[in-house]
């Protein structure tokens, strides 16, 4: 299922009632699959960087020997921009030649609808958001680095009974948070090595349906997964982009409210200044209803609220 958003296009992969899958994609974003015209900068080998028409740059890989800078060339987007902690992770393309037809874009084949189940999109972002996820005995801390996505595993099980709980879980938010490049799981440490493989085993079943090369668990617990990665996560834009994530949420909970009268907005002073022109008016033009934005320095960055007023 696919909601079009007001800066965002939503995507969610539901089998009943479940979320199995989530992507975000930010409007004016360059995406993987996406086929754009370069003008060749600078060449290194194989390698180089292009400018887009609109002057965006590019990092350019596998690129023929004898094309020259200055020539123009089309080329396939294989991984969008990534913010890190200082600095930009430039998207990554090819020529497009090179390049193999792909899966099909989630956002052009899927169903498009007004809105999603109540509560599927709210519980995956609530979950990004706080980078944990509970489970029955422990829980999972995601932590973003410009190395690796790194995941903790902490509770009051014994390690083994922890560490199996714990795959499971695993299994299931790798897709719900969208991750991919390098990710790194600390395990609780188990001292035998039968205990290891059993936890192996059961990472192994956990994430059969997505796929990736791995590590086996090292003598301290740890497991190193290596996914293809096509964009940032819904973690990554967490942890870069907070601001502007929970901006785009407030104005999805501004769409949702029904009734008649004015749209009062109520968010933290510097979600005020995310919020640009052309989305009040999108969402305005959506509701048909006058929007008024209200600041309260008291009140968290995701936690906007918004409900419907009376005329003046």
């Amino acid at each position: 299922m696919i909601e079009r958003g007001i800066g965002e296009d939503r995507a969610l992969l539901i089998e009943n009632d479940r979320v199995l899958a989530a992507k975000c994609r930010w409007h004016g974003e360059l995406h993987a699959g996406q086929q754009v015209e370069a003008k060749l900068t600078t060449k290194r080998g194989s390698r180089g960087t292009g400018e887009l028409a609109d002057g965006r740059e590019i990092l350019l890989d596998k690129l023929p020997r004898e094309l020259t800078e200055g020539a123009n060339l089309p080329v396939v987007i294989t991984r969008g921009a990534i913010a890190e902690r200082g600095r930009l992770k430039l998207p990554s393309a090819r020529p497009a030649d090179t390049v193999r037809t792909g899966a099909a874009d989630v956002f052009e084949t899927g169903k498009t609808v007004h809105r999603f189940p109540s509560g599927s999109w709210e519980d995956v972002w609530e979950e990004a958001s706080r980078g944990q996820v509970d489970f029955a005995g422990g829980s999972l801390l995601f932590a973003v680095t410009p190395a690796m996505t790194l995941i903790d595993i902490d509770g009051d099980l014994g390690p083994g009974e922890l560490g199996a709980k714990a795959v499971h879980v695993i299994g299931d938010r790798l897709g719900r948070f969208d991750l991919g490049g390098s990710i790194g799981i600390d395990f609780p440490t188990l001292e035998a090595k039968a205990d290891r493989k059993a936890v192996d085993a059961a990472l192994d079943e956990a994430l059969d349906h997505w796929p990736h090369e791995r590590t086996a668990m090292n003598g301290f617990g740890f497991v190193q997964l290596v996914a293809r990665l096509e964009g940032p996560s819904l973690l990554h834009r967490m942890a870069t982009s907070r601001v502007g994530a929970a901006a785009r949420m407030a104005l999805r909970r501004a769409e949702r409210v029904e009734g008649a009268g004015i749209t009062l907005l109520t968010v933290h002073p510097a979600l005020k200044a995310k919020l640009k022109p052309e989305w009040l008016e999108e969402l305005e033009k959506r509701t048909g209803r006058q929007v008024r934005i209200e600041t309260d320095p008291g009140l968290a960055i995701e936690a906007a609220a918004a409900q419907i007023i009376s005329h003046d």
